[in-house]
């Protein structure tokens, strides 16, 4: 198994950011957000239902998340915040992201080859048994 790499610092990266659109939740969210829309369009259904059986907080809620919304800082479910206006802006990806998975890839494949070489160890051992169970047995001398 290789040694772990020594401690290098990554470099600056952009932060993460939603791939769900602020223009819609917002739109969601001044149009239905006493019905909590904007909550289940980020994939927060639990606190969706809170706000549909509560009228969105009787408003302080809605107005709560109208304000998060508007400045970009409101959060999705995997509390990334929402701040592309279009839909179709597509999501930047870190070069840290595809560091990490080219790392987790390498270390799939030498988990792969040491499997393939225990695997190949255990043949030849049940080989080894099996030529020695099958081998005639001299008589034993009383």
């Amino acid at each position: 198994m290789p040694l772990p790499q020594p401690y290098t610092p990554q470099p600056e990266h952009e932060p993460e950011i939603s791939e769900r659109s602020r223009g819609v939740a917002l739109a969601l969210g001044f149009f239905g957000g006493f019905f909590g829309l904007h909550r289940f369009y980020v994939g927060k259904p639990q606190s969706g239902v809170a706000m549909i059986l509560t009228f969105g907080g009787l408003g302080v809620w809605w107005l709560y998340d109208m304000v998060l919304l508007a400045t970009g800082e409101f959060r999705d479910a995997d509390d990334l915040p929402l701040r592309n206006w279009a839909v179709d802006e597509p999501h930047r990806r870190s070069p840290r992201g595809d560091a990490r998975v080219d790392d987790v890839e390498e270390q799939l494949q030498a988990l792969r080859d040491q499997f393939n070489d225990l695997a190949e160890r255990v043949d030849f051992a049940e080989r080894m048994l099996a030529q020695h169970r099958d081998r005639p047995q001299l008589p034993r001398g009383t």
